[in-house]
């Protein structure tokens, strides 16, 4: 039986039997669809190859909770002698230290099994596992105030009953906030916390599948943003998924629904979303019915009247067409705030190319913030097991997905991205991250903070994440990271951060049983 792999809201990479089968022609996009039997993939498990790995090699001196055993020390909860990164770690496995009592494992098991193993016994000290995404951890707000090295902060909620998986926040200057909540639409909340939905915005669907732990669907609400001149122009952005049946080769042949990124901008009148506009969208052609969940959907202004918006991997496979500058998928788009290309965009003059296209290579681009202290526009990626990301966007600049990524697929196989794509990309060529976490912590968003009541953060990364549930704060110099500190710790899938007109700094923590928008308030 035919064996094909399929991408999903994970991008797992996995291998199903029977489950899909590609389609003997290819569409007008040179791919070939997937026909899903999304019954029994909602009834798949999902399971972890590396915990028996681990517990085959490692388990019986080390323990199966890595707590450590008569024969082996603890792994987790304690200091390591000899390092704790990744790559400390497999070096440690590799040689081993016997004159201690562990062996060397270098020729005794393949060198991606040690590589696995190191990423493991990594994730479980970060407090990680593909098998939790946190989505479900009890919200429970701490009262007391939250001691940093620079600073000290309580919090305060200011809006709760919002949907459990919102998107993305848009602080309004007079008082209150919109909020996207995916499989809803979008929400106007006021300034005492009482909410509403606005009618008439693009629709978004609820009609979503579950599949291994993650909810996937089509036609899902994503970014918002205010217009910098908000204040007179009124003019709303969203990102969304636009979703439509019938409407390519694509869709016909998967008999499903496909959806890709639009960007539309407009004005709310009494609870109203009127005179909207397209901004930007893709090919119709390019629609698929890759899930929503790894679409990107950021959207960015700087301070010359651009817009930038980000698009995930929303091809058939997690790596198809983001080293193809015909396909829009792993992209970072650069328009006038009309809608125009300007002109001096990398690839206007290149034949074929999608002329919006401003940096591509990119896999799941989960944050995009325009620091106005330096003119740089920055973004935050998702890898997929290890080889998180933030990056220094540059023009044109080409950020290596799937040819090169310290993340591996989450079964352990290498992530061979000439041999899956059948396109050349020389190391030269790419533009490499500023920093990148492995394991990987599922990055979110991220800002550049430049509000007065916490003065020593000033021009800081204020950086969320989802599966770790943690807050960091990140130093630059010369566009390195000089410093890291963990401010919150296990509170909660940090969705969105943003800044208030005032200074304020808020976060959107997403949540089964509920999602809440906190504002961080110095304490005394």
């Amino acid at each position: 039986m035919l064996k094909t792999l399929l991408s999903t809201a994970l991008t797992t990479s996995l291998l199903f039997c029977g489950l899909a089968v590609a389609a003997e022609e290819k569409t007008e996009l040179g791919f070939k669809p997937l026909k899903v039997n999304w019954e029994k993939m909602s009834k798949l498990e999902m399971k972890d190859s590396f915990i028996s790995l681990f517990n085959k090699n490692c388990a019986s001196c080390h323990g199966e909770d890595l707590r450590g055993s008569g024969l082996g020390p603890a792994l987790v909860g304690v200091d390591l002698r000899h390092g704790e990164t990744t790559e400390e770690l497999a070096n440690s496995i590799r040689k081993g230290y016997p004159a201690a009592g562990m062996p060397a494992w270098e020729g005794v098991i393949k060198e991606g099994k040690i590589l696995n193993l190191a990423l493991y016994v990594a994730e479980q000290r970060q407090g990680t596992t593909i098998l939790d995404k946190n989505s479900s951890m009890v919200l429970t707000i701490p009262t007391e105030p939250v001691k940093t090295e620079q600073h000290s902060f309580q919090y305060q909620t200011v809006a709760e009953g919002i949907a459990t998986m919102p998107f993305a926040i848009a602080p309004l200057p007079e008082g209150g906030f919109l909020v996207t909540e995916r499989m809803h639409g979008l929400r106007l909340v006021a300034k005492d916390g009482s909410s509403v939905m606005v009618q008439g915005t693009p629709p978004a669907y609820d009609d979503a599948g579950q599949f291994l732990g993650q909810v996937n669907g089509l036609g899902w609400m994503m970014g918002v943003a205010l217009h910098p001149d908000y204040k007179n122009n009124g003019w709303v952005y969203l990102q969304h998924g636009d979703r439509c049946s019938d409407c390519n080769t694509y869709a016909r042949k998967a008999k499903r629904p496909v959806s890709m990124n639009r960007l539309v901008r407009g004005r709310i009148k009494d609870g109203q979303w009127v005179d909207q506009q397209v901004i930007w969208q893709a090919d119709i052609n390019t629609y698929t019915d890759t899930t929503d969940l790894s679409a990107g959907g950021r959207v960015a202004f700087d301070d010359k009247g651009y817009v930038y918006i980000s698009i995930g991997m929303k091809g058939p496979m997690d790596y198809d067409g983001t080293q193809d500058l015909r396909y829009p998928y792993g992209k970072v788009m650069r328009l006038h705030d009309d809608g125009r290309i300007p002109e001096d965009n990398p690839f206007v003059d290149q034949p074929g190319a999608i002329k919006a296209i401003w940096t591509y290579g990119h896999r799941s681009v989960q944050g995009l913030e325009f620091n106005a202290s330096t003119g740089q526009l920055w973004s935050s990626e998702m890898g997929p097991r290890g080889g998180d990301e933030l990056n220094l966007l540059v023009k044109g600049g080409n950020y290596g997905w799937p040819h090169f990524t310290n993340g591996t697929n989450y079964t352990g196989f290498p992530i061979n991205g000439e041999k899956k794509t059948g396109i050349v990309v020389k190391r030269e060529d790419v533009t490499f991250p500023v920093m990148d976490m492995t394991p990987s912590p599922a990055l979110s968003s991220f800002i550049f903070y430049s509000g007065s009541e916490f003065p020593q953060w000033n021009q800081h990364i204020l950086l969320g994440t989802l599966r770790a549930t943690d807050l960091w704060r990140l130093e630059l110099k010369n566009n390195s990271v000089v410093q890291r500190e963990k401010i919150i710790s296990d509170l909660a899938r940090f969705r969105d951060i943003e800044q208030g007109p005032n200074g304020e700094l808020y976060v959107l923590l997403e949540n089964k049983a509920g999602s809440k928008i906190l504002r961080l308030i110095p304490a005394n």
